[in-house]
């Protein structure tokens, strides 16, 4: 409805609807299309119920139709020409036609507009126009009386809205569903623990930047969770475009059913390699590789009791809670509760103790080989969740158990081959994720042969799901391996945010402290946190999303910046000023305030460090030996590495066969002589067309004429 959130302000005073409500529920409404209505937004839909904004968009939806509205609906009215007996030129399309693609989209935004405004059909008065211009009909669709296709193309336009389902609200003489999720939702408002669902969607040639609904409007992002900007790495889209190529888009089937893949044995092969572990097991997502797990666990093994940390996240909870098994939960990293409560029981009673590496809401490192220790004294398992910290630390990019024995296992190299004593071997069962740092999606788990085996038998979250799509796993595969060959991307992104840490913390800004790569702000207010979040996005085009509860406890409400190797030196300083600005402007607290109000969250606490000293030394960073990685200025291009760029084409040689020289994660398309078609996903030279049968294309027949092919074959050559 209008072009900038903050441009709402000028009505608040004037409207009751919009003074009454937040800005992040209008900018929800705003940017959300209405399900009945598609050209209306939710925001618009409301309006035409409002005694003032009714009969206004009522007459702009008058004018709409009259002045010819110029963007483009979906309704194929190319064949109104064919019928008319014109032949449009080669290449031409229906917007070229400005008559016939205005009446369309006049037609549609006009029918939405009088539908949403009108429950019955009324007679509206018809008013001449002049000679090319459309009338409105009676029931507020638009027609036209000037070209000849207008009225044709409003016609089939009104048909196509009559031939859909007419949404009905379901009646029922019993329970009244609909109150009951109304009342629900009215309480998830009056807590503040709403959850708002903003549009953001990532580029790929600009990572971190993203457009919002609009396409035109881009914003930073500062809290996705692709971590190292894996999620376009040229090696990957490669791989992913040469697997759909061969293998199409969906695996076909459950992995017992006809989607049990060389691409997803493969892609275990890899990730079992990573954590040197026998085996590994692809899920869907890492939330039901924990979930299946540990209830599946919980429920096989007899009197199984779970040692739960408090903070651990819900996929862990969960499964647990569906195991049926007991659950003790011990404090935060708390090693004597831990200790106290494993006492309680016998050491035949079977124990699985389950905690993170990475909290990933307050940056906390739990303490991994302190665990293991009192696993073994006392007759545990040890199930370590290491989501948020694959890709991102060890020199393989394993985890955090991996980086507690850093030397050891830069020395051990890519074997995959155990490395007994050290914290990782110690550990029985270690879960990750394919959705933060791999840029992809999936979870996965991996141990003992057996281990892996039982639960792929049992779980029902493994067993009962269509698996991975071929093309997804492929791009998964080659992220792990291009990791486990670079760690340049960790380094930097340690680099980038001791940074963005050290700049806060000198601005008063209330850094949660913690080791790891997380950057949490403290708020402390549910209200005060969103609208931090939403004058960033509104006025500073930086979007981070507020965490409140039940995510964090109440009074803990916080924003969490997520730093990538890929943001510049400039982006990070605007960010920090503006974060800034923000919470003077609101007057959020600062670390002097916690302090003076006796702390939380660990901010300002008495007895607790302001700062802790990050897991990656300078030494692992490269600062010692002045090889850390350079953060990039806007202009810079992120660095590929080619030899990671190699290991990650030669695991797919025996599926996707061997491909050299000049990576290309855009697809190219050329006519071969016959009218052959190729797609491929890397600059094809003539040599390689030869080997492969293809004939050599015909110049004159190519898509951008002899110049162009000699320029891709020449660039294939050299590459």
């Amino acid at each position: 409805m209008m072009d900038k959130i903050s441009s709402f302000t000028r009505f608040k005073a004037a409207c009751p609807f919009l003074g009454r409500t937040k800005t992040s529920t209008l900018r929800n409404l705003s940017t959300s299309s209405s399900p009945r209505y598609p050209t209306l937004s939710v925001l618009t839909e409301r309006a035409t119920k409002c005694p003032v904004m009714g009969p206004a968009l009522n007459t702009r939806s008058k004018e709409i139709v009259a002045g010819y509205a110029s963007v483009a609906g979906n309704i194929d009215v190319d064949r109104i020409h064919k019928d008319k007996g014109i032949v449009p030129p080669p290449g031409a399309t229906i917007e070229m036609c400005p008559h016939a693609s205005a009446a369309r989209a006049a037609a549609r935004m006009a029918e939405d507009l009088a539908a949403a405004a009108k429950k019955k059909k009324t007679k509206a008065a018809h008013h001449p126009h002049a000679k090319a211009a459309p009338t409105t009909l009676k029931d507020g669709t638009a027609a036209a009386a000037g070209c000849p296709f207008h009225q044709k193309a409003a016609a089939e336009a009104k048909l196509a809205t009559a031939a859909e389902p007419t949404a009905t609200k379901a009646k029922h003489t019993g329970f009244n569903y609909e109150a009951f999720y109304t009342e629900e939702l009215d309480k998830k408002h009056k807590d503040k623990s709403y959850r708002y669902f903003n549009n953001i969607n990532r580029l790929a040639q600009k990572f971190p930047v993203a457009h919002t609904a609009r396409v035109s409007d881009e914003v930073e992002v500062w809290c996705a969770n692709d971590y190292l900007g894996m999620g376009n790495n040229p090696v990957v889209l490669e791989t992913m475009h040469r697997t759909l190529d061969k293998y199409g888009h969906g695996a076909g089937g459950t992995r017992n059913i006809a989607g049990n893949g060389a691409m997803h044995l493969a892609l275990e092969k890899e990730l079992a390699n990573l954590h040197r572990k026998p085996a590994a097991l692809v899920f869907s997502s890492c939330y039901v590789a924990n979930d299946a797990t540990l209830s599946t666990l919980g429920s096989k093994l007899p009197g199984c009791v779970y040692f739960s940390d408090s903070m651990n996240h819900a996929s862990m909870i969960q499964g647990m809670r569906h195991s049926g098994a007991k659950r003790v939960i011990f404090k935060h990293n708390d090693l004597e509760d831990l200790e106290s409560k494993l006492k309680q029981y016998p050491k035949e009673t079977p124990k699985i103790i389950a905690f993170e590496s990475v909290y990933s809401m307050c940056g906390s490192i739990g303490p991994i080989k302190e665990i293991c220790d009192l696993a073994e004294q006392y007759g545990a398992l040890t199930f370590l969740d290491e989501v948020h910290a694959v890709g991102l630390y060890g020199p393989r990019g394993a985890g955090v158990a991996e980086h507690l024995d850093y030397e050891a296992h830069v020395a051990a190299g890519q074997n995959g081959a155990a490395i007994p004593g050290s914290v990782m071997d110690r550990v029985d069962i270690i879960t990750g994720t394919l959705g933060k740092a791999y840029g992809a999606v999936g979870g996965y788990i991996a141990g003992s042969e057996e281990f892996v085996d039982m639960i792929r038998s049992y779980a029902p979250g493994f067993i009962f799901t269509t698996s991975l799509p071929p093309a997804t796993v492929a791009g998964a595969r080659a992220s792990v391996a291009y990791q486990k060959h670079y760690v340049g991307d960790r380094q930097l992104k340690q680099v980038n945010v001791r940074k963005v840490k050290d700049a806060m913390s000198a601005l008063d800004i209330p850094v949660i402290p913690g080791p790891s790569h997380i950057v949490p702000v403290l708020v402390g207010d549910p209200e005060l946190a969103k609208a931090a979040s939403d004058k960033l996005l509104g006025e500073h085009d930086i979007y981070v999303q507020a965490i409140n509860y039940p995510t964090v406890a109440r009074g803990e409400e916080r924003l969490r910046f997520t730093v990538t190797p890929r943001h510049t030196v400039e982006q990070m300083d605007r960010l920090v000023r503006a974060v800034d600005q923000v919470f003077t402007e609101l007057n959020i607290n600062r670390l002097a305030d916690w302090k003076r109000l006796g702390g939380r969250a660990t901010v300002g606490v008495e007895g607790q460090p302001e700062y802790v000293e990050p897991i990656w030394t300078d030494e692992q960073v490269g600062i010692t030996d002045g090889t850390v990685p350079t953060t990039l200025r806007n202009g810079d291009k992120p660095v590929v590495d080619m030899k990671a760029v190699g290991a990650a084409r030669n695991v797919f040689n025996n599926l996707l066969g061997t491909v050299e020289g000049k990576i290309q994660a855009n697809r190219h398309r050329v006519n071969a002589e016959g009218g052959v078609e190729l797609v491929t996903s890397t600059l094809t030279t003539k040599s390689e067309m030869m080997k492969s049968g293809v004939a050599i294309p015909i110049m004159s027949q190519m898509e951008g004429g002899a110049s162009e092919m000699k320029d891709a074959v020449e660039a294939g050559a050299s590459a």
